[in-house]
């Protein structure tokens, strides 16, 4: 608590989900709210893979998170980089050498990319992260259809033509997919030497079936809907190597020889681990050992250690649920840790009781794998097709920070499902060499 002459200083660590809805929930509150993210927008990380296939443009699912907040008298947005904690000192320490003072800290910086140990395939396996990340897969889907149109030779026209996607879970369903409709339907009148439909897509999950938090039947009903797609699903199978030309797979039958797939581009969907600031923040502290994946464990009220003023939220956090498992790094989890963590420190100003432990309340789930087709589990009830795929368009819409990207989403989806076309193919993020114009 504040010493009482001056507001109770409440300080949010990232934009995302978590972050954003504890800001939004402290409104009108007798504190002092202050939200430090290193990018200036809150991103809407679900949508990523159609920004990386040209169905969505960065802006369409990205909103200004000092627009978000503007109404918001009591908080304030710092743009800036946190390295560090003071925790003594309460205070979280900035890059530039700000000091930002708290009575409160919230740290909601989500999660990156996870390759096992093996850091030298985050080059050449890029995942869905950010805007960049999307960016860059986008430029290297696209160029690949590009380059397949220059050459003659054959080996090689198919090797440009073959798309690798490692990692069965939504994400990576929902990219295998869209790579497969991008080159069945939105490209297949826009070259004139290569048919953009005979490209490969190949899916490799490591377990023995996709979609692998689902319920068998959905698991089942996705792999259909993905060989009907054309898409080749390697199952119980792990990458062995990747290559700047080519993937080795091990099937999971380790006496047979790890399988060659000859391409240029790699999408990585196999694995998260939590922000870094995690560690840095356990070992402020001491006392906090990180599990397995970065994780910060956390009290049943989403605090840390013996700091009742120290919260983690979202992917960054490791709280098990009522099934004992630790709690899924989702977008509701987050959003509701948010909401909660708010209403803890409101009744703590008010003098009111504590709130009781946090309780996850499970929505259900949901994974779209092309036009039309998608797989949707809730509260006991399980379908699929048409009607999970507008479950899955609806919610999605709604999850949308801004009114204006719900509807410019909306709009670009209806063209989308009418024309089957995908807008936003820009190739980007490499500058051209050679005169402008030549």
């Amino acid at each position: 608590m504040s010493d009482g002459t001056t507001a109770h200083k409440v300080v949010i660590i990232g934009g995302g989900f978590g972050g954003l809805v504890a800001a939004q929930s402290l409104n009108k509150t007798p504190a002092e709210v202050t939200l430090i993210d290193r990018r200036n927008f809150h991103l809407f990380q679900p949508l990523l893979y159609q920004v990386a296939t040209g169905a969505l443009s960065p802006a369409n699912i990205a909103s200004p998170l000092r627009s978000i907040l503007k109404r918001q008298k009591n908080t304030h947005v710092l743009l800036g980089e946190v390295t560090g904690f003071d925790i003594p000192g309460k205070a979280v320490l900035l890059k530039d050498g700000t000091r930002v003072p708290f009575d409160t800290l919230i740290v909601a910086t989500g999660s990156t990319h996870h390759y096992f140990g093996k850091a030298d395939w985050a080059e050449r396996a890029p995942g869905l992260k950010t805007v960049e990340d999307a960016t860059e897969v986008r430029r290297r889907v696209l160029s690949a259809f590009e380059r397949a149109e220059r050459t003659t030779d054959p080996k090689e026209r198919a090797r440009q033509l073959t798309f690798v996607v490692v990692g069965g879970g939504p994400t990576g369903v929902e990219m295998a997919g869209a790579i497969s409709e991008l080159a069945k339907y939105t490209l297949r009148a826009d070259f004139r030497s290569v048919d953009p439909a005979t490209a490969r897509v190949v899916l490799i999950e490591g377990q023995p079936k996709v979609l692998g938090a689902f319920h068998e039947k959905l698991s089942a009903k996705a792999l259909k809907a993905l060989h009907g797609m054309g898409i080749e699903v390697m199952l119980d199978a792990h990458v062995n190597a990747i290559e700047p030309h080519y993937v080795l797979v091990q099937p999971d039958d380790k006496a047979a020889a790890p399988v060659r797939i000859d391409t240029e581009t790699v999408v990585w969907a196999a694995g998260v681990k939590a922000s870094p600031l995690g560690q840095v923040l356990a070992d402020a502290i001491g006392g906090v050992t990180v599990g397995r994946g970065g994780h910060v464990p956390v009290n049943p009220d989403c605090t840390v250690g013996n700091r009742p003023d120290i919260f983690v939220i979202g992917d960054m956090a490791s709280l098990p649920g009522a099934n004992g498992k630790p709690l899924p790094g989702l977008a509701p989890v987050a959003t509701q840790q948010g909401e909660y963590v708010a209403g803890v420190i409101v009744r703590r100003l008010k003098g009111e009781t504590p709130k009781g432990p946090f309780r996850y309340f499970d929505k259900g789930t949901m994974a779209t794998i092309g036009r039309g087709q998608a797989v949707a589990e809730s509260m006991g009830f399980r379908f699929s097709g048409l009607l999970a795929w507008l479950a899955w368009l609806f919610i999605h819409i709604m999850y949308l920070a801004r009114f204006e990207n719900r509807m410019l989403v909306l709009f670009q989806w209806f063209w989308n499902y009418v024309t089957r076309n995908r807008t936003a193919r820009l190739i980007t993020g490499e500058r051209p060499t050679g005169t402008r114009g030549a």
